[in-house]
């Protein structure tokens, strides 16, 4: 059974294949069109399809589109209603719908050689659920909770795994929706919405909940039968809206973080009236809103569920994955999917292909004995290294492949990235950790591979690794299994025995308004434009003085 997953309607357009029930590919668009999230979810944009990342994928298991037994489009049109009778300001919606009826055209004329019939629309929000309750280790049977913007009717879906079979138990209806909510907020406070919404969340860490919180508590709220109301937010009642160029006021802050504590009342609401629909142990979860990180955590800290496995690719992205392994599902329930394997989905280089794209580009370059040590005194030293390595992440977050990293030591180097980055200043970076090691240094749900959870940071470690030390004390921290991940454990034991320190700061390798490094040329064109010390890619390394000269860094 090979079937080939779409994400396309609104943004995050992305693809993903799935051979016998096994994940063997999947990457965003975004990676190769150098797009910021591959479009901006406009009706007008609807038409445009994955096709570079479709093909990538097809490629990297030598299959041709007539070899596909299905692909699946994660939208269902003949489930969606007019954006009027939704509540929903969208008066160009019927135009996203029209694209989405003739997706199967669409796909045909990308593909050549599929078959019209072989197109299956998938319910938005089920491929939210499978995304997750297929690919979670460990999880035949598990409750899943998906929570974004919106699909065809719903912002929402709580529903049941237990073996093949996927089970819907409540939607909720839109307008209501806990993503639109905080898209708005998003965009009140002077940020790109259906992008930014993670600076919010960063954001709300230095204000103070109380002002905001009663009045919000009148528009969002649980309401006890598996949904919630949330709609109607006078933002501007409350609040001035943040303008463009304008720095951030503590009133703003305070709104932010009364706003974030509403949506985590909301959810812990949720997922206790899910767990007694299901007394399961397990709950999988994903949707752009599982990518806040901060809910995440205070839901395994308070929700009734053992343990809490959230999709790393959440967002729409992730459709693509969970379309494909739904079919599959269906398809074939005698023959199970399998959990996904981590997010090194997407491309990758052999070591002779690499060093091409070095010669090529004509640049200085060596191979030391071992990367992860010459990097690891690199960033001893204080340097900033550029981390190439393996195969590309699917999702949003730098796992040790495309990372940029740092001294955790320095508290200036938080600064330090963010200019290089281009960044708001508000904004964390992220410690990385050996999973054996981390619980010396971190309190909250361990192991954390994929960074979606925040940890406190025990008080006797604040002074030593400042740089990754968010304001609220906490951090988003990324463990790494030696087994899994033998390149980044041998980097960080290198660093700890060069400084006593187990953590590296990791940010994604990309600047402000850049989809994350993918391709060599890409890595080479950020190291080249700004000011980093290394570039690690793969077994070889750049170095910006013998790029640029002894004046450079």
């Amino acid at each position: 059974m090979r079937v080939l997953g779409v994400n396309a309607l609104f943004h995050d357009p992305a693809a993903a294949l799935v051979v016998d029930g096994r994940t063997v590919a999947a990457a965003e668009e975004e990676r190769f069109s150098r797009r910021k999230h591959g479009k901006r979810p406009l009706p007008f944009s609807a038409w445009e399809l994955p096709e570079m990342s479709a093909a990538w994928c097809l490629s990297q298991a030598g299959l041709r589109p007539e070899d596909l037994d299905a692909v699946t489009y994660s939208y269902d049109p003949s489930l969606a209603r007019p954006a009027d009778r939704l509540g929903l300001h969208d008066p160009w919606d019927e135009l996203r719908q029209t694209y989405a009826r003739e997706a199967p055209a669409f796909l045909c004329e990308a593909l050549p050689g599929l078959a019209p019939e072989q197109v299956r629309f998938v319910p938005h929000h089920m491929a939210h659920a499978a995304s997750s309750a297929f690919a979670a280790p460990g999880a035949e049977r598990a409750s899943v909770l998906v929570l974004d913007g919106r699909g065809e009717a719903t912002s929402h879906l709580a529903a049941r795994r237990e073996g093949a079979r996927l089970e819907a138990l409540h939607g909720q209806e839109l307008p209501h929706s806990l993503g639109l909510f905080y898209e708005e907020l998003t965009e009140h406070l002077g940020f790109l919405r259906s992008s930014d919404e993670y600076k919010v969340m960063a954001l709300a860490a230095y204000g103070n909940p109380r002002r905001f919180l009663p009045e919000l508590r009148r528009h969002v709220y649980a309401t006890g039968d598996g949904g919630f109301r949330a709609a109607g937010v006078p933002w501007e009642e409350l609040c001035a809206a943040r303008r463009d160029g304008e720095g951030w006021t503590p009133e703003q802050a305070d709104l932010a973080a009364a706003a974030q504590v509403c949506l985590e009342e909301t959810l812990l609401d949720l997922v206790r009236w899910l767990h007694g629909q299901t007394h399961d142990e397990v709950l999988t979860m994903a949707g752009g809103v599982a990518l806040n990180c901060v809910a995440n955590s205070r839901l395994t800290a308070e929700g009734p569920f053992r343990r809490v496995w959230v999709q790393p690719a959440s967002g729409d992205a992730g459709t693509a994955l969970g379309g494909a392994l739904l079919h599959a599902a269906d398809a074939d329930p005698g023959s199970p999917t399998r959990p996904q394997p981590g997010v090194d989905l997407g491309r990758g280089w052999s070591d002779a292909e690499l060093e091409g794209w070095l010669k090529t580009a004509a640049v200085p370059f060596e191979r030391p004995a071992d990367v992860a040590v010459e990097v690891a005194r690199a960033l001893a030293e204080n340097a900033v290294v550029a981390w190439f390595q393996g195969r590309a992440e699917y999702g949003p977050r730098a796992l040790g492949h495309r990372s940029l990293l740092a001294h955790p030591g320095p508290s200036g180097n938080l600064e330090r990235l963010n200019d290089i980055k281009g960044r708001e200043q508000f904004r964390p970076v992220a410690p990385m950790v050996l999973a054996d090691r981390a619980s010396e240094i971190f309190a909250g749900p361990l192991p954390s591979p994929y960074m979606l959870f925040v940890h406190e940071v025990l008080p006797h470690w604040r002074e030593r690794i400042p740089a990754v030390v968010h304001v609220d004390g906490t951090a988003r921290v990324q463990t790494v299994d030696r087994e899994a991940e033998p390149l980044v454990a041998r980097m960080l034991e290198a660093f700890e025995a060069a400084t006593g320190l187990p953590v590296v700061v990791n940010t994604s390798l990309n600047t402000a308004g850049r989809p994350m490094v993918d391709d060599p040329r890409d890595a080479l064109e950020c190291f080249g434009s700004s000011p980093v010390d290394l570039l690690a890619l793969g077994p070889f390394v750049v170095r910006r003085r013998a790029l640029f000269g002894a004046g450079a860094g």
